[in-house]
């Protein structure tokens, strides 16, 4: 989702969507990838979040080098 994209209020409870940050999770099956501060767009109500399409991007790489390494969990933040 780009910036301009994103909606004023949530599409599931109406409350405000602001800037902030989520945890992404990804289950390969044999293991679990967990990136933490990923920034995000969230509802300030229900926590429901959006990722920019950028970041989305950042994450796929992400998920594809713990893939590679075949670790049974890979924490790891975001770096810009």
């Amino acid at each position: 989702m780009k910036d301009s994209e994103k909606p004023d209020k949530c599409p599931f409870c109406g409350g405000f969507i602001e800037k902030g940050h989520t945890t992404f999770t990804v289950d390969l099956q044999f293991g679990v990838v967990v990136v933490r501060d990923v920034p995000a767009f969230v509802c300030s109500q229900c926590g429901a979040d959006w990722i920019d399409d950028s970041i989305s991007d950042k994450l796929e790489s992400i998920v594809d080098d713990a893939r590679q390494k075949h670790h049974l969990v890979e924490v790891t933040t975001l770096s810009d």
